[in-house]
């Protein structure tokens, strides 16, 4: 087989064999196939699409290129959540602890940013010390500890993707369904769940732009999961604004710590985590209606017991045994933080989340291309949400970075991303569909 040929057969509309499929994921694997080929088969996936056989092939394919975990030895169900992407979104932060304090394993394989999306990875490397590639002894042991450990793939853990990741953050092919599916699910399935829950973004700031695309994109990864064996259901939720009230990875992680700590009660962080939380309850097993599961992981925010087990995984992966108590401490921050002001009064209607996702990037935030360094410390925080009111003079948001001059930057792109009307709005609603069993 000629990698010419099945670049050659996709970009002209056929099918592709399993065979084919497996002989691509295999040169993804040993490095047989160039940078430039890899590239070229992902846009003509993207072109093209793939029928589902073929999506359940590539998925099992980049599943089996490496190990697949065995967690028969936990005392409990072993249960996961993927989010397609956004801005502001924290969820696997608080999410992962509160599922392991009502008594599931959630070994979490996560990734890096894509495009204008943050990468939860990036996030957690804003903790000093957190160690998201540890080993899988150290993973096992995080695992069986904590409750929780969310990590980034091993080496031995569905290597094929890892590659193909990196070459679709930076030639436009993030948005293909059948590729996104594949990413997603073939980590999910070697990392031995039971069960899994999926957020997938629609909105300005999704890769999903338009209902009908999150809807095909929700029913690709639930056929393609369920189809291989793992039980999985997925709420569909708006992406019309940041999630939560900050961009940027160490911004982002203290808004995660304010839920666990319980200072933020009542954000759509904290919404949308729980949503979730009930949904996976209920599939897992672990309570028997989404209402139970609702109270059960507001109990475990409500105590403290889901921030316990948030800093047993911290510890576990090499980050401060304080961490929670002193996040402040911990995080880094950047030297120049300054109000981006409110040229006019009115309420916050349209925000344009794909441009403040990228307005991260430009500050350092994010890559450009795969080998850039990200900067844990610049981004946005306290933004204002849709709706909300403002008066001329007013900061919609706050701008960290480290330096004046980019620092104006990106108060011109933050500005630039609001739009004030004089009607006063209703809020938007967060969950909008749920796809699955």
């Amino acid at each position: 087989m000629l990698p010419q040929e099945i670049i050659r057969r996709k970009r002209d509309g056929e099918s592709l064999s399993a065979e084919e499929i497996g002989f691509f994921v295999g040169g993804l694997t040993d490095g047989r196939f160039s940078e430039g080929q890899v590239a070229a088969l992902a846009m003509a996936i993207l072109l093209q699409g793939m029928n589902r056989q073929e999506a359940v092939a590539l998925t099992l394919a980049m599943r089996n290129s490496g190990a697949v975990l065995d967690w028969s030895e936990l005392p409990g169900p072993v249960v996961d959540k993927h989010s397609t992407g956004g801005v502001g979104d924290t969820v696997s932060l608080i999410l992962a602890p509160i599922l392991a304090a009502c008594g599931a394993f959630v070994p979490m394989i996560s990734g890096r940013g894509l495009g204008h999306s943050g990468g939860t990875l990036d996030k957690l490397e804003a903790i000093p010390g957190y160690r998201s590639h540890p080993d899988i002894t150290v993973l096992r042991r995080a695992v069986a500890e904590a409750g929780c450990a969310i990590v980034g793939a091993t080496t031995d853990i569905a290597p094929a993707d890892k590659r193909l990741y990196a070459v679709r953050d930076v030639t436009a092919t993030v948005e293909s369904v059948p590729l996104i599916t594949a990413s997603i699910l073939s980590k999910k399935l070697a990392a031995g769940l039971g069960s899994l829950v999926l957020d997938v973004k629609v909105g300005n700031g999704a890769f999903m732009a338009e209902e009908q695309d999150a809807v095909h994109l929700a029913q690709s990864l639930v056929e393609v999961a369920n189809g291989a064996g793992l039980a999985t259901s997925a709420l569909i939720t708006d992406m019309n604004q940041p999630l939560a009230a900050a961009a940027g990875n160490a911004l982002e992680v203290a808004a995660a710590v304010e839920v666990l700590t319980g200072t933020d009660k009542g954000s759509r962080l904290l919404e949308v985590t729980l949503a979730l939380a009930a949904e996976i309850q209920v599939l897992s097993g672990l309570a028997p209606t989404a209402e139970e599961g609702l109270r059960r992981a507001r109990q475990v925010l409500d105590s403290g017991a889901a921030a316990e087990h948030f800093g047993r995984m911290v510890r576990a992966l090499g980050g401060p045994g304080d961490f929670l108590q002193r996040a402040e401490h911990h995080l880094p921050r950047a030297p120049v933080v300054q109000p981006v002001l409110a040229e006019r009064a009115g309420y916050i209607g349209s925000i344009a989340t794909r441009d403040i996702g990228l307005a991260v990037v430009s500050l350092g935030g994010g890559r450009q291309k795969p080998a850039d360094l990200v900067d844990p410390a610049v981004g946005f925080s306290h933004l204002l949400a849709h709706g909300s009111a403002v008066e001329a003079g007013q900061p919609l948001g706050f701008v960290h970075t480290r330096d004046a001059d980019r620092a104006a930057e990106a108060a011109a792109a933050l500005r630039a991303a609001y739009r004030i009307g004089a009607e006063e709005l209703q809020p938007r609603a967060l969950v909008l569909h749920r796809l699955g069993a």
